[in-house]
């Protein structure tokens, strides 16, 4: 049964990005059927986050201590360029306040939890790159709502103790008991995580769905303009990281990880804290970015895995 499961949760995970899409097109053009699943937005997330905590070792932070440049460098990258991006963006195209606000919630969110995948797939330095997500996911209830009071006060009113609250209820709290629980039963935990991807995709699929559904008319009207919005904060998101990487003297396995770092947000986490402090459309921005960052991060994978440092080629050539 378990091995059935695997093979099933393997699959899901593999088909992320194609899940979500056809699931959003169905809540687009019958949104009746998915509206209720707004109410349980941020349970799922924490679902996601539990997840997440099951499968975090010891292991995961030895870079910090092993690596402390690295990985810092990695985190202020991704803390740096993100929200500043996000900012300028909602600032120069002069957006609506709601979807303003949507994108700088998104370019203030900790590292998401593909980027390690696509890390791999590029053939970059995974430890480095679990190293950051890690780090910038545990800084994320001072650091994002600091950020967001910072860069989104011109648009609208920021509790930021109501969100430093929030943040610790969705991605912490969750995160802890995942790790309590993989402490205190370690043999359950190991074969639980073989479903995992199963569970997270539904979960993601299920909160995507929710927002699409709620929003379906405004995304009718402004649907294209967020979604440039979000591809152009995701692409350039990946260049900055990367020449950010390059310019601090990181070797390409490290430029590709601190690029996927940087440009790959925890967008679930924007959904939950758009939904419960500002609008449903200031949600919207986040859903897109769920799907888009993974085709995208797929694509850049590919043209990563090609790409390699210019003495490994010197010596190819001398062989």
């Amino acid at each position: 049964m378990m091995g059935f499961v695997e093979r099933v949760s393997s699959f899901a995970g593999k088909t992320f990005t194609v899940w979500v899409l056809l699931f959003s097109v169905i809540a687009y053009i019958f949104p009746k059927h998915f509206t209720w699943i707004g109410a349980y937005i941020i349970p799922l997330l924490g679902i996601v986050m539990f997840g997440m905590g099951l499968t975090i070792s010891a292991s995961d932070f030895k870079e910090v201590f092993r690596r402390p440049k690295d990985v810092t460098l990695g985190v202020i990258g991704h803390y740096l360029v993100m929200p500043l991006l996000a900012f300028i963006l909602a600032y120069v195209l002069d957006l609506p306040p709601e979807i303003a606000v949507g994108v700088i919630l998104v370019g203030c969110c900790p590292s998401g939890t593909a980027s390690n995948v696509m890390v791999f797939l590029s053939k970059g330095d995974v430890a480095l790159a679990v190293a950051i997500a890690s780090v910038s996911t545990l800084l994320a209830p001072i650091v994002t709502p600091f950020l967001i009071l910072l860069l989104a006060s011109k648009w609208v009113d920021i509790n930021i103790w109501s969100l430093f609250y929030s943040i610790i209820q969705v991605v912490i709290i969750p995160l802890i008991l995942g790790l309590l629980v993989k402490k205190c039963f370690a043999r359950q935990a190991a074969a639980s995580v073989k479903a995992l991807p199963l569970v997270s995709v539904v979960a993601i699929v299920m909160i995507i769905c929710g927002v699409v559904a709620g929003n379906q008319e405004k995304l009718a009207s402004a649907g294209l303009m967020i979604f440039a919005v979000v591809v152009l904060h995701n692409v350039l998101g990946f260049l900055l990281g990367f020449l950010f990487a390059r310019l601090c003297g990181m070797d390409l396995a490290k430029q590709k990880a601190v690029a996927m770092e940087v440009g790959m947000q925890n967008s679930g986490l924007g959904v939950a804290i758009a939904t419960a402090h500002f609008s449903p459309l200031a949600a919207v921005p986040s859903a897109i970015f769920s799907v888009w960052h993974n085709i995208s991060g797929s694509v850049l994978a590919s043209i990563f895995s090609r790409m390699r440092e210019k003495y490994e080629e010197d010596m190819d050539q001398m062989t």
